[in-house]
């Protein structure tokens, strides 16, 4: 279904999606990022809380040497309550997707992969290879409203699309 190639490109395109981001949401002012814009999870804030509390719980779910976020499902729209924080937290979770995505064999992708959810209250077991796609999905899926979000204030928002990713991310 999908190779280790497939893991370390969507790895790198995070890192540069999530570098593009920062360089943006640093210069904003803490009002418009809190600012509620009718996105499903209402501010560019809370949608890039929810989509860091994603790779976090994914993540740990792929490697459980990785830390879960320490919250509630609920709650992981608000886990890191200024652009500062979220930042940090940010570039140390896409090193470690980084440095996951390089371990990474073909043979790792056969199987499935078990876990109960919070969110669902229910145990889940699925393809391996489905849930690192869902994890590479939910990010696009949520940078597009943020992408949306900023289009919306009138600031430029980054280049979004893979086949421009540079060579050196």
């Amino acid at each position: 279904m999908i190779e280790p190639a497939y893991i370390r490109t969507m790895a790198r395109y995070n890192t540069w999606q999530n570098n593009q981001l920062m360089s943006i949401l640093k210069l904003m002012p803490e009002e418009e990022l809190m600012l509620d814009r009718g996105a499903f999870f209402g501010s560019i804030m809370s949608t890039i809380n929810h989509l860091l509390w994603g790779d976090m719980l994914w993540l740990n779910r792929f490697d459980p040497t990785t830390a879960a976020p320490q919250c509630e499902p609920a709650d992981g729209h608000k886990m890191f309550p200024t652009i500062g924080t979220w930042s940090a937290e940010r570039f140390r979770t896409d090193g470690l997707i980084r440095l996951w995505a390089e371990r990474v064999k073909a043979v790792h992708l056969h199987g499935d992969l078990s876990w109960y959810s919070g969110a669902m209250k229910q145990d889940f077991s699925l393809p391996l290879a489905m849930c690192i796609m869902q994890f590479f999905n939910h990010q696009t899926h949520h940078r597009g409203q943020v992408h949306a979000m900023l289009t919306a204030t009138g600031r430029d928002a980054p280049v979004t699309d893979l086949v421009f990713m540079p060579e050196d991310m």
